[in-house]
């Protein structure tokens, strides 16, 4: 965990490069995630030289041995002057790493060609490497605290994209991989993948669960074919793979696609899905996938990615995504459509309804989480409804921390479906028949199945109530009496 000191080291530095010019969060954090990338370079160079020294093996070299590319190394340069850091990493050092897309290189790399380096001066690149120098040399212990600091930066990014994506808060992601519990065996994929914010929560909890007990050929297995991201934004996928490489996925499938195009042709292909796809975008009717069409004849880009989740997961794969409350009970013949393939083709398991303030101060849209199983076959007989009204963070905002937190709740009653059968639907949670959900259109707001239970109140006979209006009047005019006498007294 990050202390409260390293947290105002993080943005010291922040608002040095605010004050430098660059106010976009994206370009702040772009830009801090190339030198991170370059201070990367360095350290996975000098172990290797330690290595070398201790085995007389020969290990494969990062930066050639001239004394040019010597110079372009974080340790070499980062103590020069200002001016000459900036000429150095600028002219060479930027377009040393923008070249290194080889096949032996990192996920990030493949990414860079499009990449601009944009520090104004001098003065806030030096700045930039000192501090992050400090935090490397004094605060940041090991690879952990990096994937948090990054995290860190990342929370940052305080306004959603264009096509209506944002960041999902860490807590509701890790809530989302406790509900489907993933294994060293699994698959995992996020066909809307942003800063692979889902892919390192299943990471970390697998490492949790499972780290005593896996097996060589499982570590080789998460250092990469688990994990599969896709994404339509360059600079996210920047930001994903950098966000993996700190949590030592160091080969992870992280590609740039349209994930609902017809360039997309995945089947079948995972254990696991775990998204926030984007909710207010539309695409292009002629570029989707015409298998996608075929479930919910929709442009609506949260209707097609559920769709999309059904096709890439293999029979008995499971996915957790968080959707717009409008697919849950919206009217059209795409939405009922979608409802429909999920409860009468498919397993699903869980609608947990969470309220509005979630993803502030991104947007305040009311969403919920959607849990089901891929089967081909149904198999839904009954669904599980949860009505979040709290999740640790006050619902403004501010989005501080509070008491109130339904989270655990959730986690332990999904997982003891038993002790939720005899539930009445006037409680937070509560199982509902799949024939009262096809009766009903297959709405899935939870709305439609809850009963509120209203107080009844007695009030007193009208007589009683004007009698004591009357005693009141009484009490009021001897208090003022009592006031004049004490005024003109």
């Amino acid at each position: 965990m990050l202390t409260g000191e390293i947290r105002n080291k993080v943005d010291k530095i922040w608002t040095d490069i605010w004050a430098g010019g660059i106010t976009n969060p994206i370009t702040v954090i772009e830009q801090l995630t190339y030198l991170m990338f370059i201070r990367s370079l360095d350290e996975k160079e000098l172990e290797n030289e330690s290595i070398e020294a201790l085995t007389v093996e020969a290990m494969p070299k990062i930066f050639p041995n001239d004394a040019e590319s010597q110079a372009m190394r974080w340790s070499k340069f980062k103590t020069k002057d200002s001016r000459e850091i900036y000429e150095i990493v600028g002219t060479k050092v930027f377009p040393f790493i923008k070249a290194m897309n080889g096949e032996n290189t990192s996920a990030f790399s493949r990414y860079m060609q499009d990449a601009m380096f944009l520090v104004p001066t001098p003065q806030v690149l030096q700045k930039m490497i000192t501090g992050l120098d400090e935090l490397y040399e004094h605060d940041i212990k090991d690879l952990d605290m990096q994937g948090d600091l990054y995290e860190y930066m990342l929370g940052k990014l305080a306004t959603a994209g264009q096509n209506g994506q944002f960041r999902t808060p860490k807590h509701i992601r890790d809530m989302m991989v406790r509900l489907l519990a993933p294994t060293p065996n699994d698959k995992i994929c996020d066909p809307a993948c942003g800063t692979a914010g889902f892919l390192v929560s299943s990471a970390e909890y697998i490492r949790e669960k499972y780290e005593a007990e896996m097996t060589t050929e499982q570590w080789d297995n998460f250092a990469g074919e688990m994990f599969t991201g896709l994404d339509t934004d360059r600079t996210m996928l920047r930001f994903s793979a950098m966000n993996l490489m700190l949590h030592s996925i160091n080969k992870p499938h992280i590609n740039y696609v349209d994930s609902v195009s017809k360039q997309n042709s995945i089947s079948s292909a995972y254990d696991i899905i775990l998204a926030n796809p984007p909710f207010t975008g539309t695409v292009d009717a002629e570029s989707i996938n015409d298998n996608l069409k075929a479930v919910c004849n929709t442009k609506k880009t949260e209707l097609l990615f559920v769709a999309l989740f059904l096709r890439m997961l293999r029979k008995g794969g499971r996915c957790s995504c968080i959707v717009p409350d409008g697919v849950l009970f919206s009217g059209s013949n795409a939405h009922k459509a979608l409802r429909k393939e999920l409860v009468e083709n498919h397993q699903l398991q869980a609608v947990i309804s969470m309220p509005s303030g979630v993803f502030k101060p991104y947007a305040g849209v009311s969403t919920a989480v959607l849990v089901f199983t891929k089967t081909g076959a149904g198999g839904t007989d009954k669904v599980w409804f949860y009505d979040m009204k709290a999740d640790g963070f006050s619902l403004d905002d501010k989005r501080s921390a509070v008491e109130a937190n339904d989270i655990p709740d959730i986690l332990a009653r999904f997982h003891n479906p038993d002790g939720e059968a005899d539930r009445k639907p006037t409680e937070q949670s509560f199982f509902v028949e799949k024939s009262a959900i096809s009766g009903n259109d297959y709405d899935l707001s939870i709305n439609k199945y809850k009963e509120v239970v209203y107080e009844k109140v007695e009030y007193d006979a009208p007589a009683v109530i004007m009698a004591r209006l009357d005693q009141l009047s009484i009490d009021i005019a001897s208090k003022m009496e009592e006031l004049r006498g004490l005024i003109g007294g």
